[in-house]
């Protein structure tokens, strides 16, 4: 399987999420990415585990 970085769309996309929400979790709930530039990329496996610990609950939505 390819291991390359996601974007912001490409996350938001796997995950089921909107763009809005990407960009609030990163602020508020420490998801995992890494700025490149001005652009946020993310690795699909730290996001995964990131979710599995419960770490995107939000009871907000």
């Amino acid at each position: 399987m390819e291991d390359r970085w996601l974007s912001v769309e490409e996350i938001g996309a796997y995950l089921g999420i909107k763009r809005d929400t990407v960009y609030r979790w990163i602020n508020e709930k420490n998801m995992p990415a890494s700025k490149v530039g001005r652009l946020w990329k993310f690795k699909k496996d730290e996001v995964d585990t990131w979710v599995r610990e419960g770490k995107a609950n939000d009871t907000d939505e």
